[in-house]
């Protein structure tokens, strides 16, 4: 049993704010809250997201991101980074990209989480910091995070720790699947073996199916917000 520690559950309801001369909502800016939570089968109770196509939903109803990266953004962005400075609802210790793998169940509290997929950087964190390179800088380091489904709703606080309950058997890992998303988008092979895993989140899947058949989705408006 492999246990991560939970620094931080953070949370935020979607504001209005202003980017590239237009308003836009946005749930990316969370803070810590220090009482146990309802996780619901959609996300915590007092969260929500500003934009449902590229957040939130049961596929990603959890975001979680690994503290060990604090210390490289602090040092990008030449600021000090307060716990859920990447719009994650856990803020941990102990797991990073290269160790959770696609369909990975955790017990959180009395909750029960599953990872679906990586984490995918969107404008918002330029909306947040005011640097524009910063969601391609994300995706292109690997320092993503991930997201997971709910498999048992349940009340969580930060003190019980994040359990790994069950091991996926196909070992496909948040880095692996970062790097044939990103960079190594001709890798067929690794698509395949991707795909092969059934708990991958629906819209990853039809991504990867769409590529195998030299279709690339475009990812612009998600780094840039720009339609």
């Amino acid at each position: 049993m492999n246990q991560v520690k939970i620094l931080s559950i953070n949370v935020s309801k979607p504001i209005q704010v202003q980017f590239h001369n237009q308003e836009v909502s946005t749930g990316i800016f969370k803070t810590p809250v220090h009482k146990s939570l309802f996780l619901s089968w959609l996300n915590f109770e007092g969260d929500g997201q500003g934009d449902l196509v590229h957040h939130g939903g049961k596929e990603k109803a959890v975001c979680v991101y690994p503290f060990e990266h604090y210390p490289y953004w602090e040092n990008e962005l030449k600021k000090k980074l307060e716990y859920g400075a990447f719009g994650e609802n856990l803020t941990t210790q102990g797991l990073l990209e290269t160790d959770v793998c696609i369909g990975d169940i955790f017990e959180l509290d009395n909750a029960i989480v599953q990872v679906s997929q990586p984490r995918q950087p969107c404008y918002k964190l330029s909306v947040k910091y005011g640097k524009p390179e910063l969601p391609l800088k994300v995706q292109k380091s690997g320092y993503t995070g991930f997201y997971c489904r709910v498999l048992k709703e349940g009340m969580v606080s930060n003190s019980a720790g994040f359990t790994k309950i069950y091991s996926h058997t196909n070992a496909i890992t948040v880095s692996f699947a970062n790097q044939i998303m990103h960079r190594e988008k001709g890798n067929i092979e690794g698509i395949k073996k991707i795909l092969e895993v059934e708990e991958l989140s629906l819209n990853w899947r039809k991504t990867f199916l769409k590529r195998l058949k030299g279709d690339e989705v475009d990812s612009r408006e998600r780094l840039t917000g720009n339609k």
